[in-house]
């Protein structure tokens, strides 16, 4: 019967302590002064910590993503610029090259006629015979060769000295030469040479751009000696027709213009049928002189480098290189601010640590009370 009492009596003291302990920490709590938010916030804090380090391998694998996937992009921009600086480099080289190195271009331009060309003459001791326009391609048969005949050609004897030797006087015959290009004009002139100790027979001829600028010239001498230093000599032979087709090339310079005689030469035996003591004692010379065809041959240089494109190419690489450099200093802001988080965090993990710890010991020494 006592040990029944003593043991209800306990069981009524435990109850009414186990009763009176909410009032004793309440009244403690409000004894101190303590609120009851410390521990409200403590509570919030606790569950994302048991987050955070519920997974600590997924956040580590995050971060290790994040910093290679910056990495990687500082590479693959880094390669850029060094691309956009190579395309930089190669494009003013090219620039350069081609405006050193022009590029000819060959036009084109048809004409209706031809300005009169100059046709110098050196016969020598070989005698003119006669010099006639024919047209439409077309020389009709000899009447009497080797003798003279009536002509219409425009023609002036010029007496000169030679540009490379100052003792040589040269005589030229010169002959305004065919226009009419559409209707194949063509000017056909005979020469006779008596017998000669010369090994060969040949009479030399030279063309030049314009017979008019020959007889408007003032100084003729001075204007044949400079068509010797810039236009070439050509012979054809005694005994043969030579029919000669003429082309008209105009080349332009960066400082000058020239023009040019392009030949097509072919030569024809001539059948000589006077007397053979005839044809021992005079040589005869026949020569043709015909337009090709009604085209002028334009060659220029092209400067084929342009500098607008090669500006926008320039811009456009300029450009890449500030985004690249815009990027780049982005990165490095985005990687510092995600050390400072990091860094945040994990203060604040500790500092949660820290607090959780001394909760803990606080509710120990309050039970051990």
């Amino acid at each position: 019967m006592l040990r029944k009492e003593t043991s209800r009596s306990y069981h009524e003291f435990n109850d009414e302590e186990e009763l009176q302990t909410p009032d004793f920490y309440q009244d403690n709590d409000s004894a101190n002064g303590g609120p009851e938010e410390p521990e409200e916030s403590i509570a919030s804090v606790l569950p994302e910590e048991d987050m955070v380090n519920s997974n600590p391998f997924t956040l580590f694998n995050k971060a290790c993503l994040k910093n290679v996937f910056t990495v990687l992009l500082l590479f693959i921009y880094l390669v850029l610029t060094a691309v956009a600086v190579f395309l930089a480099y190669q494009t003013i080289t090219d620039f350069m090259e081609k405006l050193s190195h022009p590029v000819m271009s060959v036009t084109y331009k048809e004409v209706d006629a031809f300005s009169p060309p100059g046709i110098a003459l050196y016969p020598g001791s070989a005698q003119l015979l006669s010099c006639k326009h024919h047209y439409h391609a077309h020389i009709p048969p000899l009447v009497t060769p080797g003798k003279p005949q009536p002509g219409d050609c425009v023609m002036e004897e010029v007496t000169y000295t030679g540009p490379y030797t100052n003792h040589t006087v040269k005589q030229a015959l010169v002959v305004s030469g065919p226009t009419d290009v559409r209707n194949r004009e063509l000017i056909f002139l005979q020469f006779s040479q008596n017998e000669t100790e010369e090994d060969f027979s040949a009479i030399t001829y030279m063309l030049f751009d314009k017979y008019n600028d020959l007889s408007g010239s003032v100084d003729k001498s001075g204007f044949m000696q400079d068509c010797e230093r810039n236009y070439s000599m050509v012979t054809f032979s005694g005994g043969f027709r030579t029919w000669v087709k003429m082309s008209l090339v105009k080349t332009s310079g960066k400082k000058n213009e020239s023009m040019e005689f392009r030949q097509e030469s072919s030569v024809v035996k001539y059948n000589d049928k006077r007397p053979v003591s005839e044809q021992k004692a005079i040589q005869l010379f026949f020569v043709v002189f015909e337009w090709r065809d009604p085209f002028v041959q334009e060659v220029r240089d092209i400067v084929t480098a342009n500098p607008w494109n090669t500006v926008a190419i320039l811009c456009g690489v300029f450009m890449a290189l500030f985004k690249a450099a815009n990027f780049a200093s982005f990165s490095v802001k985005w990687v510092i601010k995600i050390r400072k988080r990091h860094l945040r965090n994990r203060n604040r993990e500790l500092t949660t640590s820290s607090q959780r710890y001394v909760v803990t010991n606080t509710d120990i020494n309050r039970i051990e009370e």
